[in-house]
């Protein structure tokens, strides 16, 4: 069952992007308002002040999705987990 404040809104399973591309270990599950696709990487927001501002104060939700990337680009030196 959905907290009243999370009507209208969808909830997604998403999983953290490591810096080498892969996988982070524990899905966790956002709030998105944006309309991500399957498969979509996106921008998580973990400030609950933005989650608030659109869904109430008294929402439970915390992670929210505020942007939708077009593509990924990285460095030589962060493939490499060369910091």
């Amino acid at each position: 069952m959905k907290h009243p404040t999370l009507d209208g809104c969808r909830l997604l399973v998403a999983q953290r992007l490591e810096a080498d591309g892969s996988a982070g270990e524990e899905p966790i599950v956002v709030a998105d308002w944006l309309g991500a696709g399957k498969g979509s990487t996106v921008l998580i927001s973990t400030d609950g002040d933005i989650a608030r501002a659109r869904l109430g104060n008294n929402t439970p939700a915390r992670m929210v999705v505020v942007g939708i990337v077009d593509r990924v680009q990285a460095s030589a030196s962060v493939k490499r987990g060369n910091a």
